[in-house]
């Protein structure tokens, strides 16, 4: 028989007046909390010891969860007391273990725990309290009451479902062995060092084929619901308590997955995704129920995960990572005592542990020694393989011991999962003297003491590592829970959904987008996450640029590029963040095609040169002469292409350029394209077919291509003009055809060279309508043909087209030749009446057919683009004849040389010329910030809002102010002028 508890106390806490003791006692533990039969036990026992009085006055006073036990179970007390500590601990643990039978009833098994639980409280607290056991014999004995809970609890679970025919278990006695069950307890309960009122961190995996044998028809969902049976039994509420609080959360992405994970499953996941910090959770990982021996060997063959061949200095960022985001605002720069965190704060348990947990990581791979799971024990393994010094060792076993036991007191009060001082001086003052100081200075003197060594050991280890905290707080994304501090921080960088977006990241470490699943991927995105999310809370919208970015992590086959690159260009990094938050499009180029930002570096990105002969050099460079193959240039062209319109897209976003620059700047990068693939695509046809001797062709572009005016979204209005001599015979070709089919199957092939989707995307839409005749006419039209349908075929429509029109690639005799016809056909002399009518009602035909209602349609609305250009092109037609300057092809053009030659009053040119700059910009911006129908009643208001900004005005209301203003004089002038043309 060992020594009584009674007699082997050491300590107790400070009561408010020690003389008091003997009433306290008497008066409120025995008179007021006992029948009279216990109270005389008691009394009799306390009334000999006075340090067992001592000790139970002082829990009294300072306790009400064990005051509450107490109350419950006097002769618990009494027992504990009276007994060694460590032969109570055994009893209790047989006494349950031998109750526990598989016909045991699951109401009696639930409650049988829960007393067992609160016994075995009392009497750890009783030691605990008292002096008699250090941190780690409390610990681990808090562990054992774990490991028989879940175990007991398991075997009940697997009895119960034998007895309904679900398994066949192949051992009775042994009702886990066999059964594909695997229990591993992670965490402080997976070390032996679980704490006072802790959760337990379990994790349960299952062996299918082991289950099939067992007789098992669906092992998922069989074991999903042994699980959940098996959490209930430990943790549900009865009236009896509860026996421990049960997190299943460590598994394998639990935001994705089921209670119960296949090992198979398991196996992938840790060997393709697993991060450091489950590395690290794993190196406590212990079977405690189910198949014990599946259960070690599945540890076992997670071996290669968790211990690296080499020493794996990498993991160090990684897992300091963890701890500065916790310490961001979890601990304090200054150390606080009232409301100070012992666990996360400044020089708390969880600097200790990691400074364990990563030199294990990091060294563990070649010296098995440092693979233990308990921090204590590794402390000494350190010093032997000589990682820390002696007193390192000392200096931190100390302080993780006075630590842990101020850990315990906060939670033996109310039985809380809780590591933070109280705040009010008068509760702290209390709590110190239950820890046994006289006061809470003279606690607070020991706190910082404790906390200043701990942290400056845990600085050395990683003092040259940078801060990972944000501008604005706390960003801390480990685990598997969200962090409140964390959750505070997103919502001050300005995300909406915090929650959501704190999952969003967390899925990225778990693995969830295949792009960021690679050791480097994950090891810069941990560094950058911080930084990146700060330049996403400066965006109009936060929490659509985080998911625009989750979004492209999906369809990118690998980050690292881009996150490298983000990484080392602070400035690179917020245009980015605006692009993901203004600019969908090209959010989606920069994801696909992370190279198209090398441009952005250059130092040429402040001086741009959008004109198409600059613009055309660089895209020809890019796709080489000639291209390695027909296949190989069209890719390369796309490339090519891609990267000048994402680089007028991401020079328009930072202000380099404006909105009529980037209409000029994508018009450039079209023509460009057309250049291109006309030259590329001439050659590899001549190489089949040959050329037309004589023949000549060119590419005539129409509408915003031909004025130069394009928006993100734009088709190509085009055409394809040839001409040949009057004797040209067939092709000189291996496969010879005559002229028409030759230039109508080239015009065809150079279409589908612009269209055709390859394996870099697509590049354009084209829209040959506005030839003569339209499509019921060849795809290529003849010089000859085109002059003379403008002479007597072609409708007023078809002119007003034409005065836009400009060749944009070719041939440059038949350049000059089709270029001067369409200036004859536009100075032609008309009567201003007939056009005017003509463009009143072509204008109505298209209100009737399409709508002019709808008033974020800028193209179509009433006083919109349609009623400016065709007001522009009103006056070329009408007038050019006479005021050759009116050609100038863009419609605020024409609209300046309008008021020049004094076509139009000054004034009236003037407010139509900005009104077509104004809702131009306002359109391009409404196409480069979505990339579908601009739909006002759907599209975000932080969408409006940024439109408005980019035009200068300061929200959506005014925007629309300003539209609806200037639209109505558009419309007032366009019936003015050409009613006035109609009566003259």
């Amino acid at each position: 028989m060992g020594e009584p508890l009674c007699q082997r106390l050491k300590a107790a806490p400070v009561l408010p007046a020690r003389g008091k003791i003997k009433a306290l006692w008497r008066e409120e533990l025995i008179e007021r909390l006992f029948d009279a039969e216990a109270g005389e036990r008691l009394a009799a026992h306390l009334t000999g010891h006075d340090a067992s009085a001592a000790l139970v006055a002082g829990i009294l006073a300072h306790s009400p969860f064990l005051t509450q036990i107490m109350r419950r179970d006097p002769e618990g007390l009494l027992a504990s007391l009276t007994t060694d500590p460590g032969e109570r601990r055994d009893a209790l643990l047989a006494g349950i273990a031998a109750f526990a039978t598989p016909e045991t009833a699951t109401a009696d098994l639930m409650r049988e725990l829960r007393r067992f639980r609160q016994a075995m409280a009392l009497l750890l607290a009783l030691a605990d309290i008292g002096g008699i056991w250090p941190v780690e014999t409390v610990t681990a004995a808090l562990s054992a009451t774990a490991d028989m809970a879940v175990k007991l609890a398991s075997e009940h679970a697997l009895h119960q479902a034998a007895g309904l025919g679900r398994i066949e278990l192949p051992d009775a006695n042994e009702p886990g062995k066999g059964s594909g069950l695997v229990v591993l307890a992670l965490g402080k309960h997976g070390a032996g060092e679980l704490n006072y009122s802790s959760d337990i961190d379990i994790v349960v995996f299952f062996d299918p084929e082991m289950a099939e044998a067992a007789g098992v028809g669906e092992p998922t969902s069989f074991f999903v619901k042994l699980t959940q049976q098996i959490a209930r039994i430990i943790q549900e509420r009865t009236p009896d308590g509860y026996v421990f609080r049960v997190d299943l959360r460590l598994r394998p992405d639990p935001g994705s997955t089921h209670v119960a994970v296949a090992l198979p499953t398991a196996y992938a996941y840790y060997e393709t995704v697993g991060q450091n910090w489950e590395r690290a959770a794993m190196i406590k990982a212990r079977p405690v129920a189910g198949d014990i021996e599946l259960g070690r060997r599945f540890i076992a063959d997670l071996a290669p995960f968790i211990w690296r061949k080499y020493f794996d200095f990498a993991a160090i960022a990684d897992i300091h990572a963890m701890k500065r985001q916790i310490q961001s605002v979890k601990g304090f720069e200054t150390l606080s005592l009232p409301g100070h965190n012992v666990k996360l704060g400044r020089g708390g348990i969880r600097e200790i542990e990691f400074f364990v947990q990563t030199q294990q990581l990091v060294f563990g791979g070649r010296r098995p020694a440092l693979r233990g799971p308990r921090t204590l024990d590794m402390l000494g393994e350190l010093t032997k393989e000589n990682w820390i010094s002696p007193q390192a060792r000392d200096e931190l076993t100390e302080s993780y011991c006075w630590l842990r036991t101020i850990e315990h007191r906060l939670q033996m009060r109310h039985d809380e999962q809780t590591q933070t001082l109280p705040t009010d001086a008068a509760d702290l003052d209390a709590f110190a003297r239950f820890c046994g100081y006289p006061s809470a200075k003279a606690l607070g003197k020991d706190l910082e003491a404790h906390a200043r060594r701990v942290e400056g050991h845990y600085a050395l280890l990683f003092e040259d590592a940078p801060s990972l905290a944000s501008e604005a707080g706390s960003l801390s994304f480990t685990g598997t829970e969200n962090d409140p501090e964390t959750l505070a921080t997103l919502g001050k960088l300005g995300f909406r959904q915090p929650a959501t977006a704190a999952e969003t990241v967390r899925g990225w470490h778990f693995g969830r987008r295949a792009a960021v699943t690679s050791a480097r991927a994950r090891e810069v995105l941990t560094e950058l996450t911080p930084a990146l999310l700060v330049a996403l809370g400066r965006t109009t919208d936060p929490d659509g640029a985080l998911a625009h970015l989750d979004n492209a992590f999906v369809r990118m086959p690998a980050a690292v590029e881009l996150l490298t690159l983000l990484r080392s260009h602070e400035a690179l990094l917020q245009l980015f963040a605006e692009i993901l938050g203004s600019a969908p499009r090209l959010a989606k180029v920069a994801a696909l095609y992370p190279h198209v930002l090398d441009a952005v570096i250059d130092p040429a990105f402040s001086a741009p040169r959008h004109d198409a002969e600059r613009v055309a050099q660089r895209v020809r460079a890019m796709v080489g002469t000639p291209p390695p193959s027909v296949e190989d240039g069209l890719d390369r062209m796309r490339d090519a292409v891609r990267q000048e319109n994402f680089l007028v897209g991401a020079r328009l976003l930072s202000g380099v350029i404006n909105a009529e620059q980037a209409a000029q700047g994508y018009a450039a990068a079209a023509a460009a394209s057309i250049r291109v693939a006309f030259d590329d695509t001439r050659a590899a046809f001549a190489a089949d077919h040959g050329l037309v001797e004589g023949a000549e062709a060119v590419v005539l572009g129409m509408g915003r291509l031909g004025a130069g005016e394009l928006t993100p979204s734009s088709d190509l209005d085009m055409m394809l003009l040839y001409d040949r001599p009057e004797d040209a015979e067939a092709s000189d070709g291996k496969r010879p055809l005559d002229p028409v089919t030759w230039h109508v199957r080239f015009t065809q092939r150079l279409v589908a060279a612009l269209t055709v989707p390859t394996r870099r995307g697509t590049l354009y839409q084209v829209d040959m309508r506005l030839r003569p005749a339209g499509n019921k006419s060849p795809a290529a039209t003849q010089f000859g043909g085109f002059t003379a349908y403008h002479q007597g075929e072609a409708e007023i429509w078809e002119e007003m087209a034409l005065t836009r029109a400009r060749v944009v690639a070719g041939d440059a005799g038949l350049r000059d030749k089709v270029e001067a016809a369409i200036r004859e056909i536009l100075l032609r002399k008309r009567q201003p009446a007939k056009v005017a009518a003509a463009v009143t009602e072509m204008r109505a035909l298209i209100a009737k057919e399409k709508g002019e209602n709808d008033a974020w349609d800028l193209k179509l609305a009433a006083g919109g683009l349609t009623d400016l250009d065709f007001l522009a092109q009103f006056l070329v037609l009408a007038h050019g004849h006479d005021h050759p300057q009116l050609l100038a092809r863009t419609t605020s053009g024409v609209f300046a040389a309008a008021r020049d030659t004094g076509v139009i009053a000054a004034g009236e040119a003037e407010r139509l010329a900005a009104a077509a700059r104004f809702i131009g910009d306002v359109q391009l911006w409404q196409r480069f910030a979505m990339e579908e129908d601009f739909d006002a009643k759907a599209v975000p208001e932080r969408v409006l809002r940024r439109i408005a900004t980019a035009v200068g005005l300061p929200d959506a209301k005014v925007l629309k102010a300003e539209l609806d203003e200037r639209r109505a004089m558009v419309r007032g002038l366009f019936k003015q002028i050409l009613g006035a043309a109609q009566k003259a």
